[in-house]
């Protein structure tokens, strides 16, 4: 008899599977996880333990508030854990652990899906995980990004997009968030604490999610040619990139769904 993974074991208690369906959808603080699920904080606050000594949930201080914390699901750890259940079961069994990169369409559409993404300067993380959207979803995903406080796009953001994944983002513009506020968006991803606080209504009522995510030009002020904090960066925006794709290919509304 094939032993049980400590994932499966970790996955089949009720509770924490209904935690990760939360964070899977995006990062959270617990009293955001106490009034989504209806249990006591005690109970939440044990099951979050259990999951981060799992390895599948992680957790980050607020930058707003750092009295908070955010929680994230490691999607990367979580898809490789279930492909190792599967094949523990059956070799037959085992699982693609990362997603196809591009993702096909899987739903007949006449326009792309618009995603806007949201930090305070405008000067790294937004900019680049726009960029790798359009990258990885070119040909039906507009992507655009916007800061609260504007400010010059870093070089080391540049440099890291160049070398490691061959884009350029030489030519981004600062843009401040008010320029959008009267578009239309089919998702809106914060990932900056502070501006998830004042992240205003978009027409259309979008998908909002937030990504909290620390700001690499805090541990690399300047430009001093250290890029180590901007890989991090744009290594983890890259994962979760490839693992939205599907998510947005298998949403994407139709004309006369949108219309409706």
């Amino acid at each position: 008899m094939p032993v049980i993974p400590p994932a499966v074991r970790l996955l089949a208690e009720p509770l924490r599977w209904r935690l990760i369906g939360e964070l899977a959808g995006s990062d959270r603080r617990v009293g955001e996880l106490v009034i989504a699920l209806g249990t006591p904080q005690n109970l939440v606050s044990y099951h979050l333990r259990q999951l981060r000594a799992g390895g599948l949930v992680t957790a980050r201080r607020s930058s707003f508030d750092a009295r908070e914390t955010y929680y994230q699901l490691d999607l990367s750890r979580c898809a490789h854990a279930l492909a190792a259940a599967g094949a523990a079961i059956h070799p037959a069994l085992a699982l693609r652990p990362d997603p196809a990169v591009p993702v096909a369409a899987h739903r007949p559409v006449r326009r792309r899906v618009r995603v806007l993404f949201l930090c305070t300067g405008n000067s790294a993380r937004s900019p680049i995980a726009a960029a790798l959207l359009r990258h990885h979803g070119r040909g039906w995903v507009d992507a655009a990004s916007a800061g609260s406080h504007p400010k010059q796009l870093h070089p080391a953001a540049v440099r890291v997009l160049r070398e490691h994944y061959g884009i350029d983002l030489a030519g981004h513009q600062p843009t401040h968030l008010d320029t959008f506020t009267r578009q239309r968006f089919d998702h809106v991803i914060s990932l900056c604490d502070k501006v998830r606080e004042i992240c205003p209504e978009f027409p259309g009522h979008p998908d909002t999610v937030h990504w909290s995510m620390a700001d690499p030009a805090e541990a690399t002020p300047g430009d001093n040619g250290d890029d180590a904090a901007f890989r991090r960066v744009a290594a983890e925006l890259d994962t979760r990139i490839r693992y939205l794709l599907p998510v947005l290919a298998t949403s994407r509304p139709t004309e006369k769904e949108r219309e409706s």
